[in-house]
């Protein structure tokens, strides 16, 4: 198997490190923190270098370049800890690409990938624990129109978001639909997260309602797979830059009169977050490459591939602050954010113990070392 990037995936790499580098400072994320977590300027830039168009269709004015890139994209903007919800643009395309009516897809998608609109999935609820087949939300059709009721937590820029997915319930089944934030009944909440990053409690009352698919819980699981590859990809962006702090600092800290680098113990904890790194970094290539797989195969791949990032995560970042002593958990001090981001990524679309009870449920009777 050729693992090796397309020449287009190694520019668009270079094209979204560049702006990571000159476009997307520490102080511009800092100052975008302390405006409340999202930049629609930086989500414009984005969309400038094409990452919106991304999993978007050709014939509905995307790049229609597919899960690798967009995968290649997200390693980049992590090393910056962006914080505006690209992820969730490409979960809109291609749910809206897979399940939506002609109609819809016409109306959404060029709007999606000239970043004119952010859709975000709006799926959470305070019941539910990352268990995607429970949902509170209801629907009621009326004629050819609906109506949705319900509140969605911790949705991303939910107060700034131009349109959001929702799962509801439908004559006794999830169904999915899309809802404009300014549609009537529409409430939302909005707060800044534990990364920086913008989040809001969204509550829709008989909100008028755009049905995307009756096959709700189809859609919505290719959604959060969709996501959970994001993540994962977002992921390995943000630990390979916090391994890179890390060493960084330990050839500048000196104790004794040398650099810290120079003592054992020390350089092994680097090694053992250097093969975190690698063991996160190939589950994302195999979380990408099962985002085509069929349903049953492609929602096994997706949790062992979050089990892993979440293990890696946790012990890159806990590492990293550890090695780094007390200037590591100070806010000016950059590496800080950086664990946060991971700390709060690792419970993004279900935490480790959820999707390692996602891995034991799909385990099949001959699985095991006596098989």
């Amino acid at each position: 198997m050729d693992f090796d990037f397309s020449d287009d995936q190694e520019q668009l790499r270079d094209a979204v490190r560049r702006w990571v580098d000159k476009g997307y400072s520490f102080d511009r994320r800092r100052a975008a923190v302390a405006a409340g977590g999202f930049d629609r300027a930086a989500y414009n830039e984005l969309a400038e270098l094409g990452l919106t168009a991304l999993m978007v269709p050709e014939a509905h004015d995307g790049l229609g370049q597919g899960a690798v890139s967009a995968m290649v994209a997200m390693e980049e903007l992590g090393r910056g800890i962006v914080l505006e919800p690209l992820a969730h643009t490409f979960i809109a395309s291609a749910v809206l690409s897979t399940h939506a009516p002609a109609s819809v897809q016409a109306a959404w998608l060029p709007r999606i990938a000239s970043g004119e609109v952010l859709v975000v999935l709006a799926h959470q609820e305070r019941s539910a624990r990352y268990h995607l087949d429970r949902c509170q939300a209801t629907a009621i059709a009326n004629g050819g129109s609906h109506t949705v009721s319900g509140l969605k937590s911790v949705v991303p820029a939910g107060d700034q978001a131009d349109a959001f997915l929702v799962p509801a319930r439908l004559g006794g089944a999830t169904a999915l639909f899309l809802v404009e934030r300014t549609a009537a009944g529409v409430q939302t909440r909005g707060y800044v997260t534990q990364d920086g990053s913008r989040a809001a409690e969204v509550r829709f009352d008989n909100a008028p309602a755009t049905l995307v698919t009756t096959e709700g819980q189809s859609a919505l699981e290719l959604a959060v797979d969709t996501g959970i590859a994001a993540t994962c990809a977002e992921a390995v962006g943000v630990m390979d830059q916090t391994l890179a702090i890390t060493v960084d600092y330990m050839n500048q800290r000196k104790q004794f009169g040398v650099a810290i680098a120079n003592f054992q113990a020390l350089r092994h904890r680097v090694a053992d977050m250097k093969m975190q790194l690698e063991l996160a970094r190939s589950m994302s290539y195999y979380a990408s490459l099962k985002l085509g797989a069929e349903p049953e195969e492609r929602r096994a791949a997706l949790a062992r591939a979050k089990v892993q990032l979440g293990q890696s995560m946790r012990y890159v970042g806990q590492q990293a602050v550890q090695l780094h002593g007390g200037i590591g958990v100070t806010d000016e001090y950059i590496v800080s954010h950086y664990f946060k981001k991971l700390t709060q990524m690792e419970m993004v679309f279900g935490d480790t113990l959820h999707h390692l009870g996602e891995v034991s449920a799909r385990m099949q009777d001959t699985a095991g070392v006596f098989a």
